[in-house]
């Protein structure tokens, strides 16, 4: 599905493991501080294999939808945007986490992957919520989470060990609808 000009957004694919290997190797002291430590294996093209075949596993089992963002000049992809912890029931909902190469930041793309993945939330999936987490100190993210129609509802201390230490982070939410949970 086509997000913005020249930028189109799929399910992740194992064939994509080389370009993301490529493309996170390449961003890694620009995403360093927003990650959690990262063992030499997960920048290596076997790395991204794995890595992928866990996420299309959670894919199929209706726990995930991970997504990557590819450039249709080259069909190179370039980031990822994950709907992951997918719960039904009376929550209904799940998370998003969103990733960049830098050369891409700043154009409106992660804004629209995010907003993208709402929709496809609300309208295939039927998820009431999504929510996401930003360390305090990343106010980018903060805005395309803003931009993309998130609300911030609160602060989690000591939230994810993140740079070598637990970081607090801000809170945000989606509301995708009122509807009732399948089965209510």
């Amino acid at each position: 599905m086509l997000i913005v000009d020249g930028v189109e957004m799929r399910v992740v694919a194992v064939e994509d493991a080389a370009a993301l290997a490529d493309v996170l190797t390449r961003n890694r002291a620009f995403m360093t501080p927003y990650e959690p430590a990262r063992t030499e294996a997960f920048y290596t093209e076997a790395g991204q294999r794995a890595r992928i075949e866990e996420y299309l596993a959670e894919h199929e089992a209706g726990r995930m939808v991970p997504y990557v963002c590819v450039d249709t000049a080259t069909g190179t992809p370039f980031g990822a945007v994950n709907l992951g912890s997918i719960v039904r029931g009376p929550l209904c909902g799940g998370g998003v986490g969103y990733w960049l190469d830098q050369a891409w930041n700043g154009k409106g793309v992660a804004t629209a992957a995010v907003r993208e993945v709402c929709r496809a939330a609300r309208d295939e999936l039927g998820l009431h919520r999504i929510e996401a987490g930003t360390r305090v100190d990343n106010v980018a993210s903060q805005r395309v989470l803003i931009k993309a129609g998130f609300t911030e509802y609160g602060l989690a201390p000591r939230y994810l060990h993140i740079a070598g230490a637990w970081r607090d982070h801000r809170l945000f939410q989606r509301l995708l609808h009122d509807d009732p949970p399948p089965g209510a």
